[in-house]
């Protein structure tokens, strides 16, 4: 749906002239039409967590900005208010997507593949993006029997989807996602108690647990990828605290985020180890709760780990060299505001500069304090070492609504870097800043409550 301007005017003409003015005419409109033609920037996707909705909808731009949205063909109607759209990945032309229900509800959760019908087509030396198709559902696995799914991730072009009900995780390409059902199924593996997966060159997979107390506190099992269909759990471990909420593999390493700063282990591709011990790596001790510092999640580009921790005086942007044999951490504070909260930072590759963003969000959902994002250049002298990141701007943001994990703000950037996209959950505004200048282009009123936005393509280019 999309707002066009119209207008039409009458004018009584002479017959004489009636030809003449036509051609002319004629020849502005095409002049006009060549000016103006829109061009599309990226297709977005977002849940609305108020109607529990995947929306979609294409940026374009022409002699202004324009949100054209639609719906995706096949997409379930979902009960709000016991059903949710989970976590959104996004791997070779497909989304997978997440549905969760409440404890005790009886309705179907599980997970859904969708069609972006957005596409790159070769064009000699370079490829073009294409928007011809509207994103529909190709394959489905909802029923009352599938535990809720609680981690997604994408490594190597392909998806890993771990149960917090039913341990194990699931293992799936975008082409068998297209086909799912009729000429390939995906791959069903043991291992981890629904906590976050780490997976090293599509050889094992190191599914975690998230329990904070108990027999399974700290223990991450690992799994050979590489055997027929049900292999078992090759081994397990113990980190030296639990509530594991966060991992991930870079460069020949596998990081964890436990209670307790981050630990690593080198990878074992092999599965085949024993007596496996995990270093760890303190991050100090909240100034304000004496409490360990640690983190939820990572980002990675290069051999670079990246992550936040900490809160008001305690905040920082940390950095690890996964080259190095004993990595360490490099640690950049961050000014944050008493009642805020830095989120897991989001990468980005633009004309040749990386970012790392991540936004300051409140705590309490009911303050008035202003939110703002943060932006870090992770490599201002292109040496590719970040250790010299520096804060490159920080600025205001429409408002989150924070209600647990939901509600945060999110960003999501074209595939050329050109452009991010933010989502103001309170406001229900997607906001579109230009990486080139730091400004911002357009504010889009979409309603409810975006989060979890994912962009897909990049500018089209018109021959």
């Amino acid at each position: 749906m999309s707002l066009k301007f119209r207008s039409a005017r009458l004018f009584a003409i002479a017959p004489i002239a009636v030809t003449l003015v036509a051609a002319v005419f004629s020849q502005c409109s095409t002049a006009s039409a060549q000016t103006v033609r829109p061009t599309t920037i990226t297709r977005l996707f977002w849940r609305d967590r108020e109607t529990e909705k995947l929306s979609y909808a294409d940026l374009t731009t022409a002699n202004k900005w324009n949100l054209n949205r639609g719906w995706i063909k096949g997409f379930p109607a979902l009960d709000a208010a016991k059903q949710s759209v989970g976590s959104i990945s996004y791997a070779g032309g497909i989304l997978m997507v997440g549905v969760c229900r409440g404890e005790n509800d009886g309705l179907d959760s599980g997970w859904l593949a969708i069609e972006s019908g957005a596409f790159e087509e070769p064009h000699g030396s370079h490829n073009h993006w294409k928007y011809t198709r509207v994103p529909e559902v190709k394959s489905r696995e909802l029923n009352t029997q599938q535990g809720n799914p609680s981690a997604l991730s994408v490594y190597d072009d392909t998806f890993y989807l771990a149960s917090e009900v039913k341990h194990g995780f699931i293992q799936a390409t975008p082409q068998q996602l297209k086909t799912y059902g009729s000429t390939s199924t995906v791959r069903s593996f043991p291992g981890g108690g629904g906590g976050a997966l780490a997976v090293v060159d599509k050889s094992v997979c190191y599914a975690t647990w998230n329990d904070a107390a108990g027999d399974d506190a700290g223990r991450v099992d690992v799994v050979n990828l590489q055997g027929g269909r049900g292999d078992q759990v090759s081994y397990s471990f113990n980190l030296p605290s639990g509530s594991i909420q966060g991992a991930t593999a870079n460069t020949g390493k596998v990081f964890f985020a436990p209670a307790d700063g981050i630990c690593w282990v080198n990878a074992d591709t092999s599965a085949s180890q024993t007596g496996v011990s995990a270093t760890a790596v303190s991050l100090g001790q909240d100034a304000d709760t004496g409490e360990p510092l640690r983190t939820s999640a990572f980002a990675s580009q290069r051999n670079w780990v990246m992550f936040t921790t900490g809160s008001g005086s305690s905040s920082s942007f940390c950095l690890i060299n996964a080259a190095m044999s004993a990595p360490s951490v490099v640690k950049l504070p961050i000014s944050v505001a008493d009642g805020l909260s830095l989120t897991d930072p989001q990468v980005a590759l633009s004309l040749g500069k990386r970012y790392a963003f991540m936004f300051q969000d409140r705590i309490d959902a009911a303050s008035s304090v202003q939110e703002m994002l943060t932006i870090v250049e992770l490599d201002p002298n292109r040496d590719q070492d970040f250790s010299d990141a520096v804060v490159k701007l920080t600025m205001p943001v429409g408002s989150s609504k924070v209600d647990g994990s939901h509600g945060h703000h999110s960003v999501c950037f074209d595939a050329y870097g050109r452009h991010a996209v933010i989502t103001n959950p309170g406001d229900g505004v997607l906001t579109i800043l230009s990486l080139q200048n730091m400004k911002v282009q357009a504010r889009f009123q979409v309603g409810g409550v975006p989060e979890g936005t994912v962009a897909v393509g990049a500018a089209e280019h018109f021959h």
